[in-house]
């Protein structure tokens, strides 16, 4: 894999935690500024609202431009949201950096997919986007409890400082590190490749025809249905374990490393498998992630059992990321757009799982009531892919683009 995979990836380490690192810094913040928990929690809310915007907007807007430079300016304008946060007298001032850091998150993932596969030969791709990934995954390890300790030790300023560092040191290597300024074609060893990517579309219009493909929006309702039922459950994790099964509060944090192994693992290995049978590779994670999540909500009371399917609940659930983000720029024809509704979809996704899995909870159905709901819903997901694949398969495919 070339080094120009590493800057990327440390982007996405830096990115990655940036959703989720204010749930633990709530409290002081909300104390800091004087405003109820309520209050405060709409910095998570605005943030992925703004997440799920941003992926489309800039990616629309950015179109034209070489994708190293707008790499450069999504991860500038995440320092920059980052440093406001940082330094925000008050709260609106906290939402306002929140949201202009946000607005990045999106963008950066898909086009940053895009960037990454292109850095390699076409039969690598899912295993760039893979290592591209792997700063995510690994700031679900390590970035999340990184800073909540920075937090709780010297503030939840110093948190903020911590991720804005780690965002310029992520821009350094990008400008250092990802080969091309100048344009979005295809790198030098296409040209003597039998199969190389196409050249991406060019302009608004063209990326918008990428969306005429059954292709594109079956995938990316597979990604929504896939991440909102892994979410749905990842949402109440916490009540879960404790309320089901017998874990202390303290004990969740550790829990959750290991789910973030296993996201690790599965991003891994989900992109070696993907450039090998990459529908194949998709429909089986989604089928283990289901089975896993009827499995975890039968033996949520089983301490063992628990520790074991959070695991694999991270390890099927990131499996299917790096072929689902490779298949639906392949059908888009390499638009950026495409890529960046993919992180919008899962977005929606997660919004729509964490909704179901608490009206499941308010029906007084129980906290092991989301994995359920969760496994229902990656089920259809594994439906959705399936047909995907079957219509793949088809030698003639008259009805591949909507009329």
């Amino acid at each position: 894999m070339p080094s120009g995979l590493i800057a990327p990836a440390l982007g996405g380490f830096g990115i990655g935690p940036t959703g989720f690192l204010i749930a633990g810094l709530l409290p002081p913040v909300a104390s800091g500024f004087g405003v109820s928990e309520a209050t405060a929690g709409r910095l998570i809310s605005g943030y992925a609202l703004s997440v799920a915007i941003g992926a489309i907007v800039l990616t629309a807007a950015t179109a034209r431009l070489p994708r190293k430079a707008v790499l450069v300016g999504l991860v500038a304008l995440f320092v920059i949201g980052n440093l406001l946060s940082a330094v925000a007298p008050n709260c609106p001032v906290m939402m306002l950096g929140r949201i202009v850091a946000a607005l990045c998150h999106g963008s950066f993932f898909g086009i940053g997919s895009l960037v990454a596969r292109s850095l390699v030969a076409p039969e690598r791709k899912s295993r760039a986007v893979a290592v591209m990934f792997a700063g995510l995954t690994l700031a679900n390890v390590l970035g999340v409890p990184f800073g909540a300790l920075v937090g709780e030790r010297w503030g939840w300023r110093a948190a903020f400082w911590a991720v804005t560092a780690i965002g310029v040191l992520a821009l350094a290597g990008i400008v250092a590190l990802v080969p091309g300024w100048a344009g979005n074609a295809p790198p030098s060893h296409a040209r003597n490749d039998p199969d190389p990517d196409p050249a991406p579309p060019s302009g608004l219009r063209a990326e918008l025809r990428a969306f005429r493909s059954w292709q594109v929006w079956l995938t990316l309702t597979a990604t929504a249905l896939g991440c909102g039922g892994m979410f749905g459950a990842f949402t109440y994790l916490a009540y879960t374990v404790t309320e089901v099964g017998g874990f202390s509060s303290t004990d969740v944090a550790r829990l959750l490393m290991v789910y973030g192994a296993g996201l690790v693992v599965g991003n891994l290995v989900g992109g070696r498998a993907a450039d090998r049978d990459r529908d194949r590779a998709l429909v089986l994670a989604l089928l283990g992630l289901a089975v896993t999540l009827t499995a975890f909500g039968l033996l949520a009371g089983n301490a063992v059992a628990t520790v074991i399917l959070l695991f694999l609940m991270g390890a099927f659930g990131f499996a299917s990321v790096p072929g689902l983000i490779t298949r639906v720029t392949d059908h888009a024809h390499g638009a950026a757009l495409a890529a960046g509704a993919n992180v919008s979809a899962s977005n929606i996704g997660n919004a729509l799982g964490a909704w179901l899995g608490g009206m499941a909870i308010s029906a007084g159905l129980g906290y092991t009531a989301p994995l359920y709901v969760g496994a229902g819903v990656v089920a259809l997901s594994v439906v959705v892919m399936a047909v995907a694949a079957k219509r793949d398969e088809a030698p003639v495919r008259q009805t591949e683009h909507i009329t």
